[in-house]
């Protein structure tokens, strides 16, 4: 279990606001989370929280690849999981990394497979696997939290 697998929203915010709806961690590791609804609207907030926590912790380098990551995440958590609502949450884990996770309450756990060369879809996690130094799913007692990490 890591220090962040179960934040409680809190009052604390980045310095000149903020997504509408994150929280960052009171304690441990500086993180935010959001918990957003299980549509493919999602993945834009999602961006946006990520764009804004690098910004705050002054890792910028990683937004792109960390943004990508997090768009394939939630459309993952969005195809394949179940529930209304998925959680995403972003930590520093040091002054060159972060941690991206999305979790929802489906205990399936995704699987990364070869795309077809003429499918239009299935290569997330094939790029997820690509601009992220590693990654993994971690079982839940209410599902799964599916996480990525980008280093400098």
């Amino acid at each position: 279990m890591n220090e962040y697998d179960d934040l409680a929203p809190c009052s604390g915010r980045a310095p000149g606001g903020f997504v509408p709806g994150a929280f960052a961690s009171g304690v441990g590791v500086p993180a935010y989370n959001e918990v957003l609804p299980r549509t493919g609207e999602s993945a834009a907030p999602a961006r946006r929280l990520v764009r804004l926590a690098l910004a705050v912790w002054g890792l910028d380098a990683l937004a792109d690849a960390a943004t990508l990551v997090v768009s394939e995440l939630v459309a993952n958590a969005v195809t394949h999981a179940r529930g209304e609502t998925i959680r995403v949450v972003v930590a520093r884990l040091d002054g060159r990394s972060a941690e991206i996770a999305v979790s929802d309450s489906s205990r399936a756990r995704p699987v990364l497979r070869p795309a077809e060369p003429e499918a239009l879809g299935g290569r997330g996690l094939l790029l997820v696997e690509t601009y992220a130094t590693k990654w993994g799913t971690e079982s839940k007692p209410w599902g799964k939290r599916v996480w990525a990490e980008v280093r400098g």
